[in-house]
């Protein structure tokens, strides 16, 4: 047996040894596989070979208290990865909760791994939960949460700043229902494009806000729209950076994240939310139809005000006519005693008149009736019509017309040559 090297009287070892001696006390003591939950700080997914290495890290306090890499091989991989697509909606990804089933292993040329056999996905849902309820008593004591949905949105929203992608099909479909609305109102939307998933949305949504709070003056309202996603695609708008960033917008900040199975603090924190951007759409629009009721409601009740006033003036004018009459009433009476005296004074003189005046008329009348045509008619002499008048001068008829010649017993017609 070989003498082992010494230095300052202490054995000196290989590292090969050293590797050899922790496999040994690692294969003896760690025998089994283990539930583990840890956050994947890195995926280190290689889609060549399809393996995937993740640094799996525990965390306090958002200091790394414990770090150990972990090893999936290929055909494991894409089994969990398409388990925890069909349950969560995503795929395996940075920055979240797991807890897996692996085992121990240590090599001495690859050192100390955690071989991942399989990872519940119930339990990073049930992660972003808790993470989601922390979020949300942190927003409430720093008394932010209710902060934004007590902001005031205008009585017509029409400047609104979006926050999309021009691509995404959720901003084309709100676009299309503002502009295409029955009623033609009109809307003035900017558009700051924005990444809407994933660890990226933390800075790039934040970024967007801060943007459009410096130009709060130009915009009546933030619009935060796209397409639908998965829970853990969701994940960031459960985030507290995002949700506060939201709920310290000063002004009014609408969601429509297209998510419809669970709300997120995001939307909890907004002015107001909608499950898909066209439903934000119409909530823009049906502020302008809310509008036209108050407008119309105003209409109404000035109509009835005018009716009012009317109906007052009219019995007020009603009662000063009746005062009017009562005293034009007693003044007529007072009037009609003195008219009474004189109409009385009135009739003695006319009488005494018209006696006077009866016999200057009886001797009129015998000079008329002397005066009668039948009389004078009686004396020889004539009268000539023409359509039915008397004619006074022979320039009035013409050759060939028919003139009437009255007697004092009939009459004779005749024609003009």
């Amino acid at each position: 047996m070989e003498r082992r090297e010494q230095f300052k009287d202490k054995p000196v070892y290989a590292l090969s040894e050293i590797t050899k001696s922790i496999e040994s006390i690692i294969e003896k003591n760690y025998n089994r596989a283990y539930y583990i939950k840890a956050e994947i700080l890195k995926l280190n997914h290689y889609p060549h070979s399809g393996h995937c290495y993740p640094e799996l890290v525990e965390k306090e306090n958002g200091k790394i208290k414990a770090q150990l890499r972990g090893v999936i091989w290929s055909t494991q991989f894409r089994n969990i990865n398409e388990r925890f697509i069909a349950i969560t909606g995503e795929p395996l990804k940075e920055d979240i909760a797991i807890l897996c089933l692996a085992t121990i292993e240590f090599s001495g040329q690859h050192g100390l791994n955690l071989h991942i056999q399989d990872i519940e996905p119930l339990y990073t849902l049930g992660e972003m939960a808790r993470n989601k309820r922390e979020v949300i008593e942190k927003l409430k004591k720093e008394q932010i949460f209710l902060q934004n949905k007590q902001k005031k949105l205008p009585l017509l929203p029409q400047r609104i700043a979006v926050i999309s992608v021009e691509t995404s099909k959720g901003y084309s479909d709100f676009m299309i229902t503002l502009q295409q609305n029955n009623w033609n109102y009109r809307f003035r939307c900017t558009l700051f494009s924005s990444l809407l998933q994933g660890d990226k949305a933390l800075i790039s949504i934040p970024s967007r806000l801060t943007e459009i709070a410096k130009r709060q003056q130009e915009f009546d309202c933030v619009v935060l729209v796209r397409g639908g996603g998965g829970d853990v695609g969701m994940s960031c708008y459960d985030d507290y950076r995002l949700a506060a960033a939201v709920a310290t917008c000063p002004i009014p900040v609408i969601t429509g994240i297209g998510h419809s199975t669970n709300e997120t603090v995001t939307d909890m924190v907004a002015f107001a939310n909608k499950i898909t951007p066209t439903e934000v759409a119409y909530f823009l629009i049906q502020q302008f139809h809310n509008f036209n009721l108050q407008v119309d409601g105003c209409k109404e009740k000035l109509l009835k005000k005018v009716k009012e006033l009317l109906q007052e003036k009219e019995f007020y004018f009603s009662k000063i006519h009746q005062q009017v009459m009562f005293i034009i009433g007693k003044y007529n009476h007072q009037k009609e005693k003195e008219i009474s005296n004189l109409t009385q004074r009135f009739q003695t003189g006319v009488l005494q008149y018209l006696l006077k005046q009866e016999n200057a008329l009886q001797q009129i009348q015998t000079k008329i009736e002397m005066l009668q045509p039948e009389n004078i008619l009686k004396r020889g002499y004539s009268i000539t019509l023409k359509n039915g008048k008397a004619l006074r001068n022979a320039d009035e008829v013409s050759e060939g017309e028919e003139i009437v010649t009255k007697l004092y017993q009939g009459e004779v017609r005749s024609k003009v040559l």
